[in-house]
């Protein structure tokens, strides 16, 4: 089995731990449809938590202040257009997405290339446009396809009005939006959500064992555990305005106590004579 394979069993499991620190972090998911994941079993005690339909996904809604500047397209090659992860023209651009992501490796120089290009340029010029209070809506599903959880989200304005695609790529940060270009995460697309039947967007999954690999694999190398979709939705969770606290990882890793810390009062007390 690959090591980036994520079975459903092992995608509840990790989802279970996951709302166990939301709940401790205040960070708000939950679980949705199908039986609870939290309260029913320990995940430790190496049994099968799902007991019944487990069939639902992770939820959480967040407000957002976003800039959007309706008045320019983002037209960047492959840009925000409904495309597929099996198109052929993808693949054909394949070397020059290469070359995309090696020229956006420096992150400072990213944004200061972007505010030095001009409108006709084809990029989105932010800086331009008004601040927006959004409500999202994210989801976390499994993909029994491609053995990976997926992130689904929706955004409407105060008044209820959805964006549209367009309006979505114009909302994502500059330094983001080239990089889901120019990446393994190059798809947004809208979709039908399986479990509820209504429109979407979708960071589509074909990619994702290309970019958790290397993740799993250092893990694995240093004998320490990991948590799939936490580690995974550090990724694309910001890419989208979904940012991960680092508590989640201080949860999951405490820090090593300092010898002073782990030393027997009667021998502190000894060495200080």
């Amino acid at each position: 089995m690959s090591l980036c394979v994520l079975d459903e069993e092992n995608f509840h499991l990790c989802c279970q731990l996951l709302l166990q620190l939301s709940e401790q972090l205040g960070d708000g998911w939950s679980w949705e449809g199908g039986q609870s994941l939290l309260g029913s079993r320990n995940i430790t005690d190496g049994s099968d938590p799902a007991q019944g339909s487990q069939e639902g996904y992770l939820r959480k809604t967040a407000l957002r202040s976003v800039v959007i500047d309706s008045s320019s397209v983002w037209d960047y090659e492959g840009g925000w257009s409904d495309t597929s992860c099996q198109s052929q023209s993808e693949q054909q651009e394949g070397e020059q997405e290469q070359a995309a992501v090696d020229a956006s490796a420096d992150t400072n120089s990213i944004k200061g290339d972007l505010e030095e290009q001009d409108e006709d340029d084809g990029v989105c010029v932010v800086s331009a446009g008004s601040s927006q209070l959004l409500q999202y809506e994210y989801h976390i599903l499994h993909s029994c396809s491609y053995s990976t959880p997926v992130l689904y989200f929706r955004t409407c304005t105060q008044e209820g009005r959805s964006l549209s695609l367009e309006e979505v790529w114009s909302s994502v940060h500059p330094n983001y939006r080239l990089r889901l270009q120019s990446s393994p995460l190059n798809t947004i697309t809208l979709q039908e959500h399986p479990l509820l039947g209504q429109p979407f967007f979708m960071l589509h999954p074909c990619r994702t064992e290309e970019f958790m690999r290397p993740v799993l694999q250092a893990a694995q190398d240093q004998h320490r555990s990991v948590n799939y979709v936490l580690s995974w939705l550090s990724v694309v969770g910001p890419m989208v305005g979904l940012d991960v606290p680092l508590k989640y990882s201080t949860l999951l890793h405490p820090a090593a106590p300092s010898p002073a810390e782990i030393l027997p009062p009667c021998t502190e007390a000894a060495s200080s004579t």
